[in-house]
């Protein structure tokens, strides 16, 4: 997975991500506790609308963006994406009301949904080889992973010796460093896209290339799966661990941290996986464990169960979501030419975020409302209808054309 990292462009673009993720992690942490400050009691309710403006922004400002910028230069786009970024990081200590928040937020939510897609549609140029494209896919899921477990830590370290406000310091710090990583980065010419059209047009052109495409059509389906299960980590893995389990707080960091390490050993493992199984058999076998998985965190929420069978569900969830996440962008650059690859990467961010807002209320309103067994109940009902969906509308290839991808490495099945 390491060897990629040989390549000097693809070394200093993830060294960029990886920092950019430490700074908004540490951004998490203190936005929490900014809106603590503001709200009390109702900080929850802040952060639930922070949270909802973010993914509004993810589906809604992504596809905008992309084609407003799809003609300028890769790279300046980026830094000024970070750049952005940083000056909003830069001015929330400042705030003193809430609205102000939600105002920030949106826009920095807004600036990381012009830099994700755009950076994302990067690598396949800078690794245009797949397998380097495969490891690197591996290695960004393992920084992701590894971003969640870090970065409270982190937050906590600081926060001993800082105030919170100081972490917005180190937020901005992030960007900045980010932005500099990647004008420092010497980037493969992309030639203009020669798209025309009008913005509709433009704005819509990744998601009708998924919808005429069999296997972006079964990712779609894939995406609600993978949502499934992550929101019912996030939101209620605090609501297993504290209140069925009578836990901590540290026994909810080692809940999340069990999800995490399903989610980073199949991003170990992936690449080799890879060469001997196609995209399509790998991600509906993620699709085909997540239903159960869900199905077991309902009947340990309703019975009791044990803790170890509860962390070990949480395994599950994370391997299944990482077999399905990590090989995804293969599909996207197997479809993708030149004129539209920033389109389709930009659609699957929108796309896959849109399944969030769908899932999170169900996480988190029907676990309030009707109790964990039914929340988790509803997400498995989800997630087999998102696997039998992509089960129907992406189909295997012909058996001899199958097998020879098989053998040459799982070219996906389109």
């Amino acid at each position: 997975m390491l060897s990629v990292l040989r390549r000097s462009a693809y070394r200093t673009l993830f060294t960029a991500q990886v920092v950019a993720l430490l700074g908004t992690g540490l951004l998490t942490v203190a936005l929490g506790l900014l809106a603590f400050d503001l709200a009390g009691g109702r900080a929850g309710a802040v952060l639930g609308t922070a949270l909802t403006i973010k993914m509004i922004a993810y589906v809604v400002v992504a596809p905008v963006m992309a084609a407003l910028v799809e003609r300028l230069p890769r790279k300046g786009v980026l830094v000024s994406a970070d750049l952005v970024r940083a000056v909003i990081a830069m001015g929330l200590p400042f705030v003193d009301q809430v609205w102000q928040i939600y105002v920030l937020v949106f826009v920095l939510q807004s600036a990381s949904a012009t830099f994700t897609p755009a950076f994302q549609s990067l690598i396949p140029v800078v690794l245009p080889e797949e397998k380097d494209y495969t490891r690197a896919l591996s290695l960004s899921r393992l920084a992701y992973d590894l971003e969640s477990l870090l970065s409270p830590l982190l937050a906590a370290a600081l926060l001993a010796v800082v105030s919170y406000s100081d972490l917005f310091v180190g937020t901005t710090a992030g960007f900045l460093v980010s932005a500099a990583l990647v004008l420092a980065t010497r980037l493969p010419v992309i030639p203009p896209s020669q798209h025309q059209g009008s913005l509709l047009r433009r704005t819509t052109l990744g998601t009708r290339i998924f919808l005429q495409d069999p296997a972006l059509r079964g990712l779609m389906a894939l995406n609600l799966v993978v949502a499934t299960a992550t929101a019912l980590v996030l939101v209620n893995t605090v609501v297993y661990a504290r209140e069925l389990f009578g836990g901590s707080n540290t026994d909810v960091a080692f809940a999340l941290a069990a999800f995490g390490a399903g989610s980073m050993l199949v991003a170990f493992i992936a690449p080799a996986v890879l060469e001997r199984v196609t995209d399509r058999t790998l991600m509906l076998a993620g699709g085909t464990i997540l239903p159960p998985g869900l199905l077991g965190a309902a009947l340990v929420s309703a019975t009791g169960g044990s803790w170890a069978l509860f962390l070990g569900l949480w395994v599950v969830l994370g391997i299944g979501t990482s077999m399905i996440s990590t090989p995804s962008s293969r599909l996207l650059r197997r479809a993708a030419t030149d004129d539209t690859r920033s389109h389709l990467f930009t659609a699957q961010f929108s796309l896959s975020h849109a399944c969030f807002m769908l899932t999170y209320p169900v996480a988190g309103w029907v676990g309030a409302a009707a109790g964990q067994p039914a929340a988790a109940l509803v997400l498995g009902g989800l997630a087999l209808a998102g696997t039998l969906t992509a089960l129907a509308v992406w189909r295997p290839a012909r058996i001899g054309a199958a097998s020879a991808q098989a053998g040459q490495g799982a070219v996906a099945e389109r």
